[in-house]
């Protein structure tokens, strides 16, 4: 009582990684507190080596840039301004902003914001596949990611650009367990204040969910408000996530389980 072989885990992972990840997710609820708290350990550990499948981690924070001293309100540059800096001076002239350089940063490349329906029942396969989608999400914009859980109630498990670790939102998504209706237009609101929080060029916001809605508003003016939406469906009930992406032009995948989240979200952020 209160282990996991490690070793037949790892031989259930090469065997099933879905299946093996959805007894582990649901091991997270165990009774038992040493097991609850071990399962949560390894199952958090997992789930943040998988999320790194598929891509070369993306910058989320800005580079540097350099612009005209007229288009932006950081310092000047002095050693790279020097030659316009002695031009001017030799022509006994106040030197033109125009021609004095500066380095301020740019836009961050993406910014996105993860929302996990956890309405109805949220078992082992849907609590690996939020957790997984958490860590692929993070992997991929690190530094300018949100992660919401939602019902006919908003979560924020994570605000936007927040430096809260990875391992601390994942462990926080094994805790979630299934509640109530499903308000997806509000969860679509939340998501859409979160990344206006974000100077990013690209805002994404990924709903991992059905897409039923069954109380609230109708969630087609939340999602045609978004700057771009992606929507991750269950591939056995994918209907209604079909339905709403072609009323908004979003895009929309349908998922094994949560092995397939990091190629999944490649996919779709490279489209």
């Amino acid at each position: 009582m209160g282990t996991i072989d490690e070793a037949a885990l790892d031989e259930a992972l090469g065997a099933d990684a879905d299946d093996a990840l959805r007894l582990l997710a649901e091991l997270t609820g165990a009774t038992d507190e040493r097991l609850r708290a071990l399962a949560r350990q390894l199952a958090g550990r997992l789930v943040v080596d998988l999320g790194r499948a598929g891509t070369a981690r993306r910058r989320g924070i800005g580079r540097m840039r350099e612009v005209a001293a007229d288009r932006t309100l950081a310092e000047v540059d002095l050693d790279r301004s020097l030659d316009a800096l002695l031009a001017a001076r030799g022509r006994d002239e106040t030197p033109h902003l125009e021609n004095l350089r500066a380095r301020e940063w740019g836009r961050p490349d993406m910014a996105v914001c993860l929302v996990v329906d956890r309405s109805g029942s949220m078992g082992g396969k849907r609590l690996a596949t939020a957790a997984m989608a958490a860590a692929a999400c993070t992997w991929r914009a690190p530094q300018d990611v949100s992660v919401l859980a939602f019902s006919d109630r908003v979560i924020v498990l994570s605000p936007q650009g927040s430096s809260r670790p990875i391992e601390s939102i994942v462990d926080d998504l094994f805790c979630l367990r299934g509640h109530g209706p499903t308000d997806l237009a509000r969860a679509l609101r939340a998501a859409r204040q979160q990344l206006e929080r974000s100077a990013a060029r690209r805002r994404v916001t990924v709903l991992l969910s059905d897409a039923r809605s069954t109380c609230g508003a109708d969630p087609i003016a939340a999602a045609a408000a978004l700057d771009e939406l992606i929507l991750i469906a269950p591939d056995d009930d994918v209907d209604d996530a079909a339905r709403l992406a072609r009323a908004v032009g979003a895009r929309w995948l349908p998922i094994t389980g949560p092995s397939a989240v990091p190629d999944a979200l490649t996919q779709a952020f490279s489209g």
